[in-house]
């Protein structure tokens, strides 16, 4: 006879409190750009849609032979005036209200970035580290915040871990980024699935099969199949929500290293909806037999 606990009306009615209180719910694993369209919503509003794990700050795309880093946040604040600072409460709640990890992406399809020399990159690591990771500077351009992580090779302590990412295509190696991430110091890979030949076709399914195979073959932790949110993010990788929930999800998500989807960017995703369609399906899988991909559709083994 089945013996049953006292305490489990106890755990019900509190379970119950929690999901009417909306505090019992799903852990978010997408990514997404914030920081190029005044249009987008604040850093808050972003964070509080439940809809990401991490959110990249794009982007600091001025530095290198000397010159002081600048941030370029678009039509949000400018940071030469110290503009931005107010982006601090922002940084704050998000890690604190919402458990999202706020992270600074550099360089990007635009702006002046170019390290010189080794003591070029020093420099600017320095300058990254003090002014946005820790608190040691007076020059913070971000306020009296401190950021997660960064694209760059930055520093971690006993005390506080700092994640690195990076943002390659899909294209292997990588021209830029291989030599880096191939250190194994990375925790997450965005890796940009769009604008290129190894996006996902459902004529060419098996150039992709590839490319995603190369990547989670890697020693980094996790990796992001990174998506345009919208037909009109990227010249071409849009993936409708359907086929990205049928046909393509089944399949990366069975990679150990799989961490989600990560959008370009917070203004499209926005703007197309995207998120809220697809935000239930993109969690890593827990338990489950392998899919395979073919013809452009996942079968099960």
């Amino acid at each position: 006879m089945a013996v049953r606990s006292q305490a489990s009306p106890l755990v019900l009615a509190a379970c119950l409190l929690l999901a009417l209180t909306g505090r019992l719910r799903a852990e978010p694993c997408g990514a997404v750009y914030w920081g190029q369209n005044a249009y987008e919503g604040s850093l808050r509003e972003t964070c509080a849609t439940g809809y990401y794990k991490y959110v990249l700050l794009s982007s600091l795309n001025r530095f290198g032979h000397g010159r002081i880093p600048q941030l370029n946040l678009a039509g949000h604040c400018d940071s030469t005036n110290g503009g931005c600072t107010f982006l601090s409460s922002d940084i704050i709640s998000c890690q604190q209200d919402y458990n999202v990890k706020v992270m600074l992406s550099l360089g990007g399809p635009y702006g002046n970035y170019r390290l010189a020399s080794r003591k070029d990159a020093r420099n600017v690591a320095y300058h990254v580290w003090n002014s946005y990771l820790s608190y040691s500077s007076t020059d913070r351009p971000l306020g009296n915040s401190a950021l997660d992580g960064i694209d760059f090779d930055a520093y971690s302590t006993p005390d506080r871990k700092v994640y690195l990412s990076a943002a390659p295509q899909c294209s292997m190696p990588d021209y830029y980024l291989q030599a880096a991430i191939d250190t194994g110091l990375f925790d997450y890979v965005w890796v940009q699935f769009y604008n290129n030949y190894c996006e996902y076709s459902p004529d060419d399914v098996g150039t992709f099969v590839q490319a995603w195979n190369q990547w989670t073959s890697t020693s980094v932790s996790k990796v992001f199949l990174g998506l345009p949110a919208s037909p009109e993010a990227a010249e071409s990788g849009y993936i409708p929500p359907d086929d990205l929930i049928n046909n393509v999800l089944p399949f990366v998500k069975s990679s150990p290293n799989y961490g989600g989807v990560m959008l370009w960017s917070r203004y499209f995703d926005l703007v197309n909806g995207y998120s809220p369609l697809v935000n239930s399906s993109v969690c890593p899988l827990t338990i489950g037999m392998k899919p395979s991909m073919k013809n452009g559709t996942v079968s099960v083994n």
